[in-house]
């Protein structure tokens, strides 16, 4: 394969963005990794493809949150191509696209795609596609940061990994579902399995090194233990001193709301108050 694949990412204009995705290219045509979340910056990725003058071959996803599959539909503008994942992840995104509409909907209006478009083609955990010199390689997580994860590592060396949200950049970070021991548990098994120089492509910043695993373990384990101690007896007075805590440790503003929309879930998950409806 190619030492070092052509890699673009989206959107062009990174500053503001909310999550990213990418194109990779080959020699014949581009393979897409994730799909956006608004109409606005899905078309921008499709127009990308086709100033590239490329065919696109097939895309990828590297897991079932909505931010990374919603805008598939502009992106593939009709084309009848294969869209890879593990059947975990399309059964889950298949499961919960009808909430995250109802949720997510309104919160973007018109920028968000009212037609979403889901995985077609199930792969195994470790199978491989290649397209021309680049051989793409699935990890099925399982459980992790979302409900069903599955990172994509391009070409044997394992050097260029699309790592979803296993870590974030300096970001706040999403926890709401609720896996943060299988997270944390799926982080050391992808931190020995990879290079000390391998780049990760991840869903929001990047791209990282492995120095990131450090973070990331640290963002969760705090988190857990800031929503564990705080007294919650006063609801409100104990999700402002979580936010504290974890303003703390990142000071960055940058996905502040997804951590806070996490506080209350995993205080349910912990047992500490009672579910919501």
């Amino acid at each position: 394969m190619a030492a070092n694949p052509t890699i673009h990412r989206f959107p062009v204009e990174h500053e503001g963005a909310f999550v990213n995705a990418y194109l990779v290219e080959t020699a014949s045509g581009v393979v897409a990794v994730d799909g956006l979340l608004q109409v606005s910056v899905a078309r921008e990725m499709r127009a990308g493809i086709d100033r590239l003058g490329k065919p696109l071959l097939a895309a990828v996803l590297t897991h079932s949150h909505p931010d990374h599959y919603a805008g598939l539909g502009e992106v593939i503008a009709g084309s009848d191509i294969p869209i890879y994942a593990p059947q975990g992840v399309i059964d889950t995104i298949s499961a919960d696209d009808a909430i995250k509409d109802q949720v997510i909907g309104p919160m973007f209006g018109e920028d968000w795609p009212t037609k979403r478009i889901f995985p077609n083609t199930p792969i195994g955990d470790g199978e491989s596609l290649t397209f021309d010199d680049l051989t793409f390689t699935v990890i099925d997580l399982g459980p992790s940061e979302s409900p069903h994860d599955s990172p994509w590592v391009v070409g044997d060396d394992a050097k260029t990994v699309f790592l979803g949200d296993q870590i974030y950049d300096h970001k706040h970070c999403y926890l709401a579902d609720g896996f943060y021991a299988e997270w944390l548990a799926n982080m050391k098994k992808l931190r020995a399995r990879f290079p000390d120089d391998a780049v990760f492509y991840i869903g929001h910043g990047g791209p990282v090194g492995p120095e990131m695993w450090d973070w990331q373990r640290g963002y969760i384990e705090l988190f857990v233990e800031a929503v564990s101690n705080a007294d919650w007896s006063e609801p409100e007075r104990a999700k402002a001193t979580v936010v504290g805590r974890m303003k703390e440790y990142e000071s960055s503003e940058e996905l502040q709301f997804l951590m806070e929309l996490s506080i209350e879930p995993i205080a349910a998950k912990l047992g500490l108050v009672s579910p919501s409806a």
